[in-house]
């Protein structure tokens, strides 16, 4: 099997070869790697070039542009990377029996639910990265609209962390540089470890050869269990910082809970990212491989803190 990882370079990204070059790998799998430098996703002509000489089973597009604030500004690129490029990658893979896996975000909703939201949910983003990504999502729905072949995932996600900068990781830089820290506590989501994201990507598209299996497509919420906010996040990693033997200027209970109307920025966020995962679950469930399940049911404060050790082993904070 051929497989394209587009993204390399982000968290997402190596995330997934992490995995394909450990437990997840397979001598009969081809698995290319893409960055900027191989193609550039705001250009058609290179993308659709790469696809057709490539000839990938599976697409996954870990790739997207995701400065919030300076898509406000940047328009036409924030579209072209996280809509065009999307929607020619649906279009090949539906043409060629291929599947595919896209990446979207909570972004994509207003944030104004009560409650969590769930795939069916309308849509209804506040600024130009969310529209782009909403668009995104709709053309590869229309993609595959009209397909009777191959199969498309588009994992909605929030507050994503792994190998690269982060929000946890500046929490734990800023509190070692700090004797206070004050932090948003009425944004309310679900933090999402980038190795857990890949792993129910790939237990939900492959069977325990490493091959691809026949799902259901659409759209899957990927978060795992429980939520919080940015300031509850801060805390928890602060606090497994202390208990992995990091000395912080900061304690946790020193962490100041602000709103978010005191830190104003350039583009609206959503209030409420909550969303519901029972989908995702239930598709697992359904593959009928139960050890697929095994990540799945650990909270999001117990990865954060086995993010937070590991960090503290490596000698990265």
């Amino acid at each position: 099997m051929n497989i394209l990882v587009f993204g390399k370079d982000g968290q997402l990204g190596k995330a997934f070869q992490g995995l394909f070059e450990g437990e997840y790998f397979s001598a009969k799998n081809q698995v290319h790697y893409i960055g900027r430098a191989q193609c550039d996703l705001s250009n058609p002509i290179d993308l659709s070039n790469l696809l057709t000489q490539s000839k990938p089973d599976l697409i996954i597009n870990a790739a997207a542009y995701t400065a919030v604030d300076k898509a406000e500004s940047e328009v036409e690129l924030a579209y072209a990377i996280n809509s065009k490029a999307p929607e020619l990658m649906a279009l090949y893979a539906a043409a060629h029996s291929a599947t595919f896996l896209h990446y979207s975000t909570d972004y994509v909703f207003d944030g104004n639910k009560e409650g969590v939201y769930l795939e069916d949910d309308l849509r209804n983003p506040l600024g130009i990265y969310g529209q782009s990504k909403a668009a995104g999502e709709e053309a590869v729905e229309s993609a595959f609209a009209s397909s009777s072949s191959g199969e498309f995932a588009i994992f909605r996600t929030s507050w994503v962390y792994g190998e690269g900068g982060n929000f946890i990781r500046t929490i734990l830089r800023l509190a070692k540089e700090r004797e206070e820290l004050k932090v948003i506590h009425d944004q309310h989501g679900v933090p999402t470890g980038a190795d857990w994201l890949a792993r129910v990507s790939l237990d939900l598209s492959l069977d325990q050869q490493m091959q691809l299996r026949i799902f259901s497509s659409g759209i899957y919420h990927a978060v795992p269990t429980g939520e919080t906010s940015w300031h509850g996040l801060a805390k928890v990693a602060a606090q497994a910082a202390i208990d992995a033997g990091i000395m912080l200027k900061v304690s946790p209970e020193a962490i100041k809970p602000i709103l978010a109307i005191e830190y104003p920025l350039p583009a609206p966020r959503p209030m409420n990212s909550r969303m519901g995962n029972a989908k995702l679950q239930l598709a697992l469930e359904q593959s009928g491989d139960m050890s697929k399940l095994q990540h799945w049911n650990e909270a999001w404060d117990l990865q954060v803190q086995s993010y937070v050790s590991k960090l503290a082993k490596d000698g990265l904070i």
